[in-house]
């Protein structure tokens, strides 16, 4: 086949040919990952009356080494069915003398004949030249006759540039690491994409009437993801058991209430509880059951009527999830999504181990599940979100009859964990078996920096400003003389400040690195690095547009104020005041120059 596009790597990679293979593996069993049409794919066994389009290698000489050839077909599953009865598959030949894989499309429909799609055979090849250098190369049969459907067949274009760097990206540097696992273990995949593009049409005008501070796109869509899960598990779980009602379930700390909502609307009785009532709950309706009030583990937060107990970012209450839901009868399961590191009695401490925190932790919520009795399994959500594994006790380990000594096991560990925490309360008692446990107060407490004191902040804007400024320009000076400074790591801009200024900060959610990047008007905060705003710099479109000439702005501009030169820009073209006279509150006083402060 002809060389349709190449990639040279860089003469010092290291990690050739074995990164390939591994790369090709990603593309090979998880193309939704690169192409995001697909919700994955089915991997079997190639048959015999598939072996025949292994004629279309041999034509032109390909492949170069058929003794080393090894096929299986993958067979594609779109997001959005526009196939009906006709399944697209591909049978992947990897030839691992030749370091190439050739992919083979072709059209099957049950009970009728294959139809291969020749014109878009490709392969993807690792090549070594003379000199010693790799390159990653794409060979297309007949790009003249390529046809693409923007599903399971995309563009020439996308294959070139955007898919072939992505594999010399993953074969350059190795993916590292087997946790977490395959996305989506537990389920089929093709009712997973079904359901979950009937509820995102369903439930995507959500986004538009967001009364919270969060980000609606991420949150709409992350609980949409989470209801899928549970609604196609479910379904799975009511074919197993022969069953026709609907498990019922119970959401601790459901937050905005919205995986409630979706679930209630789909048919499952249930309701949410949180410390905090949010405003979006008044939208929902009476069909959505949602109770303000803090869950204190203990027997009156037991739920023995209920199928499933949800913990969907849980917080404190996350490890005594599987604990409420082993306590409160045989037959309750449970779904559990860590987020943050609690502990029965307060934060989690972590161990000596190789580990990081967030794998540790759910390590940790595993062994309280299985303490308590549940086989456990784990999976990984297709979320918008870097804390996406979740736990499941579905079934138990012992028999209903031995109980009493399950609930022996359950409470031994929680009095050690209890010892462990430094609080030596008595948590034997199945009446205050949560005594020590501290629910978060109703009043959310803003941890944002916007609290700070006005002078905290401005002394600390300032003096990590004059310390950049006294730098030398590590970028191309302007041609006005403007000076642009120096960068600090954020680690470095800690030895700026004051002890007691520091204190005050690491008492808020992102402390330091949170206070620059809230005065963005001054600082750009890029990958841990502390540099000067340049507004010149700035692209169209990702700031706000500049104010109309004549409009009267809102904060002074600190460059005016501040920069030995001034302001880059000219008052027109700067969103901030230049001067009193163009504030809206003009009566505001006059800030102190840098000079001054320091």
């Amino acid at each position: 086949m002809p060389k349709f596009f190449e990639i040279k790597f860089p003469e010092e990679c290291q990690s050739l040919p074995d990164g390939f293979w591994s790369a090709i593996d990603v593309w090979i069993q998880k193309p939704h990952v690169v192409n995001k049409r697909l919700c994955g794919v089915h991997e079997a066994e190639s048959e015999d009356k598939h072996e025949a389009m292994l004629g279309l290698l041999t034509r032109n000489g390909d492949p170069e080494h058929e003794t080393c050839l090894s096929t299986h077909v993958r067979t594609f599953i779109p997001k959005v069915d526009i196939y009906g009865a006709r399944k697209q598959k591909e049978l992947v030949a990897k030839d691992s003398d030749g370091q190439q894989v050739t992919f083979i499309p072709f059209e099957e429909v049950e009970a009728g004949p294959v139809s291969a799609k020749e014109d878009n055979v490709y392969s993807i090849k690792l090549r070594l030249d003379d000199s010693g250098q790799w390159a990653l190369e794409l060979h297309v049969r007949a790009p003249e006759a390529w046809h693409s459907d923007g599903v399971a067949y995309a563009k020439l274009p996308w294959l070139s540039g955007c898919l072939l760097p992505k594999l010399a990206r993953w074969a350059a540097v190795p993916r590292g690491g087997g946790w977490p696992g395959a996305t989506l273990s537990l389920l089929p995949l093709e009712k997973y994409g079904a359901v979950y593009q009937r509820l995102k049409n369903k439930y995507k005008a959500m986004v538009k009437v967001w009364p919270e501070v969060t980000d609606p796109e991420k949150f709409v869509y992350e609980d949409v993801a989470i209801a899928t899960y549970l609604l196609v598990l479910w379904a799975e779980e009511r074919a197993e058991r022969d069953a026709q009602a609907p498990q019922s379930f119970v959401d601790l700390g459901c937050g905005n209430g919205l995986l409630v909502h979706i679930l209630a609307n789909e048919g499952h009785p249930g309701k949410g509880i949180d410390v905090r009532k949010r405003k979006i709950w008044d939208t929902y309706g009476p069909g959505t059951i949602l109770q303000e009030r803090a869950i204190v583990p203990g027997e009156s937060s037991l739920f023995p009527e209920t199928d499933w107990l949800i913990g969907n970012h849980s917080d404190e209450l996350t490890p005594w999830i599987p604990v409420m839901a082993a306590r409160s009868s045989y037959s309750c399961r449970y779904f559990v999504l860590p987020c943050c590191f609690f502990d029965f009695f307060g934060k989690y401490r972590r161990r000596r181990s190789q580990k990081s925190q967030y794998e540790e932790y759910v390590g940790f919520v595993g062994e309280v599940s299985r303490v308590c009795g549940f086989r456990t399994r784990e999976d990984c959500l297709r979320i918008p979100s870097t804390k996406r594994v979740c736990l499941l006790g579905r079934r138990r380990t012992y028999e209903a009859c031995d109980e009493a000594r399950a609930e022996e096991r359950r409470a031994h560990f929680i009095r050690s964990r209890q010892s462990a925490s430094g609080d030596d309360d008595d948590a034997g008692d199945r009446k205050a078996w949560g005594s020590g446990f501290r629910p978060r107060g109703r009043v959310e407490v803003v941890r944002n920096c916007m609290s700070l004191s006005r002078d905290l902040v401005d002394g600390v804007v300032l003096r990590v400003a004059h310390a950049l400024l006294a730098m030398p320009d590590e970028r191309p000076s302007c041609p006005d003389g403007w000076k642009r400074g120096g960068s600090l790591r954020v680690g470095q801009v800690v030895a700026l400040l004051g002890d007691d200024t520091l204190q005050r900060l690491k008492n808020e959610c992102g402390g330091l690195q949170t206070l620059l990047k809230n005065n963005h008007q001054v600082f750009q905060v890029e990958g841990g690095t502390v540099r000067i705003r340049d507004w010149r710099d700035e692209k169209p479109g990702k700031r706000k547009a500049p104010a109309p000439p004549g409009a009267l702005k809102t904060r002074v501009c600190w460059f005016h104020l501040h920069h030995p030169e001034g302001c880059p820009l000219v008052a027109d073209k700067c969103n901030f005041a230049h001067g009193e006279g163009e504030l809206r509150e003009s009566s505001r006083p006059p800030k102190k120059k840098m000079n001054e402060h320091l």
